[in-house]
């Protein structure tokens, strides 16, 4: 979008979400050690540190811990309709092919509303064909924090997971979509793949 453009942009909406952090979307990264300390003692890093993680367009206005998630209340400032347009262009280009062109369009719609969850899902997707996993599995994680599970998104972060060996995560989110839609075949075939994976001598 062109400087003229974007300063004929009305002031960016303001508007509220509710977010869940998981332990488990985040072991071994640097949010995960957040898990590890006590809000009582230590709320304020914890704090910064999910900030961080968020960007600076995202306002935590409240946080609720707990040893498996933490509830996070946020203020995000952006343009959700255009945000919404241009991750609906984006996908458009992702289903003619032309996937590299479609997780630009991603990007830019995340630039203008960091809290679209479709952009995010989509963006996982994309990255995730172009066989970028972990940076898939990021996107893809920061969906569900936002619009919680479906068995698309979980059997996503499946698929992820185990591209970059996280073979006990990858099972776990393709347990957690089959419980949500028990008839989902990719989900079945993945989780039987990781099994049989898994059951294989080393």
């Amino acid at each position: 979008m062109s400087e003229s453009e974007a300063g004929r942009r009305p002031p960016p909406n303001r508007r509220r979400r509710s977010l869940t952090i998981r332990r488990d979307d985040h072991i071994g990264d640097s949010l995960g050690s957040a898990f590890l300390h006590t809000p009582e003692s230590e709320g304020d890093a914890i704090l910064a540190r999910i900030g961080e993680y968020l960007g600076a367009q995202i306002k935590i206005l409240k946080a609720d811990f707990s040893a498996e998630q933490i509830d996070v209340d946020v203020e995000a400032r952006g343009w959700p309709q255009e945000g919404a347009r241009l991750a609906a262009a984006a996908r458009d280009l992702h289903d003619k092919g032309a996937r590299r062109n479609a997780i630009a369009l991603y990007r830019e719609a995340l630039e203008i509303d960091p809290v679209n969850a479709q952009a995010l899902l989509g963006l996982g997707q994309a990255l995730a064909e172009q066989n970028h996993h972990a940076a898939a599995l990021d996107a893809l994680t920061r969906a569900r924090e936002l619009a919680g599970d479906s068995a698309e998104l979980l059997t996503a972060m499946a698929r992820a997971a185990a591209r970059i060996d996280r073979r006990s995560a990858a099972q776990a989110y393709a347990e957690a979509a089959l419980r949500l839609d028990p008839g989902s075949l990719p989900a079945r075939r993945l989780l039987r793949q990781l099994r049989a994976s898994a059951e294989r001598p080393s």
